[in-house]
């Protein structure tokens, strides 16, 4: 596999490679818990916001002025799509928060796959004692993340600017956000703090966007967004083993439990 910094286009190859990695014989069994977990969350989202989005879009018209009703056309595409990007991302990251103990394993089982190094305390019972780390993980990146989403989410209600720049801010940010979310796995599994995981991954940011965008896309994909959480997860371990691993970053410190 390429160094992520040979190429601009590093994060879609990591993104193409998790996809393979997903049908090896020894990650099998470690992917199936994440797609019931997208099989449960995935199909009572999309069923509740079906039901919501007319009504949604309806109460978005209205609020049009009259001379800028002809605008319709265009808002219209781009209000959906803003909001299948939110929800989208609101009902990945419930989907995450379930399955964060086996995505962390799956993460492991794919390093160990790659590498051949098991990591020190990857046994079933480290699991278990490390489930409050593991949650506390993913408590900051939603620390991390809601402020963010508040700012977007009301500046969304600005007639025009909310409708045509703001959905475009949400994918930027949502792609952003999901290179966080799937990357830090293997950074957690090896206890790397969470400033300095984004410390890192904001020194290639545009790689890492790349990637986290087409995991954006492919999760507001219907069918394609059942099985994206594990590929995701798979493409990610494999872009931290050909580049950050061998940083030897050090574990964290207490103080880095601050949650932005």
């Amino acid at each position: 596999m390429q160094d992520l910094s040979r190429s601009g286009v590093g994060g879609a190859h990591y993104f193409l490679y998790g996809w393979r990695l997903i049908s090896q014989p020894g990650l099998r069994l470690f992917v199936i818990i994440p797609l019931l977990v997208n099989t449960i969350v995935f199909a009572g989202a999309f069923y509740w916001l079906y039901g919501r989005l007319q009504l949604w879009m309806s109460e978005l018209t209205q609020w049009l002025p009259n001379g800028l009703h002809w605008l319709q056309w265009l808002l219209w595409p781009l209000a959906i799509l803003a909001i299948i990007v939110v929800f989208s991302f609101i009902f990945a990251t419930i989907g995450n928060w379930i399955a964060a103990p086996f995505n962390g394993l799956l993460s492991e089982r794919t390093e160990l796959l790659l590498t051949g190094q098991p990591l020190p305390d990857g046994q079933l019972k480290e699991l278990i004692t490390d489930l409050p780390r593991v949650f506390a993980r993913e408590w900051q990146k939603f620390c991390y993340w809601l402020p963010r989403a508040l700012i977007l989410t009301l500046a969304f209600f600005i007639p025009g600017l909310g409708q045509s720049v703001i959905p475009v801010l949400w994918f930027v940010f949502s792609a952003w956000m999901m290179a966080v979310q799937y990357i830090d796995y293997p950074f957690d599994n090896h206890k790397i703090g969470f400033r300095p995981m984004r410390k890192q991954l904001s020194q290639h940011r545009s790689q890492n966007w790349i990637f986290g965008a087409l995991v954006t896309v492919a999760t507001g994909i219907p069918l394609v967004n059942w099985v994206v959480m594990p590929a995701a997860i798979c493409g990610a371990t494999a872009l931290w083993v050909d580049h950050y691993r061998k940083l030897n970053l050090e574990p964290f410190e207490k103080i880095d439990q601050q949650p932005l």
